[in-house]
């Protein structure tokens, strides 16, 4: 049922960043389909029965693989860097045009 609500998410943002005609909304579905991916493979990684990787002297079960969570923050903030460049591009664009409508951006810049 998670697998299916997961992948839902995803579903939902690929067709907003599709189907969407405003710049904003297509940023956040974009945002909505990587927290989708980034929750997919959270669950995907996720085990039971596995311990932090830290040194103690009770050695007693399978250690988690660190590499899974770093890869997990980094998609993170490169996600969080790539939403805030957008959102500046379509400031900058916002300032030159009165609206943020694809095809009415696409009509005012055509030569």
């Amino acid at each position: 049922m998670l697998e299916a609500l997961v992948f839902a998410t995803v579903l939902f943002g690929f067709f907003g960043i599709i189907f969407k005609k405003n710049l904003l909304m297509k940023i956040i579905s974009m945002d909505v389909m990587s927290t989708g991916v980034i929750a997919f493979y959270v669950f995907v990684a996720a085990r039971n029965g596995v311990f932090t990787p830290i040194l103690s002297e009770q050695n007693g079960g399978t250690y988690a693989d660190p590499v899974p969570q770093a890869v997990i923050l980094t998609a993170i903030v490169i996600g969080f860097s790539i939403q805030a460049l957008m959102l500046v591009g379509v400031m900058k664009l916002a300032r030159n045009t009165p609206t943020l409508e694809i095809h009415e951006i696409e009509k005012n810049n055509t030569p």
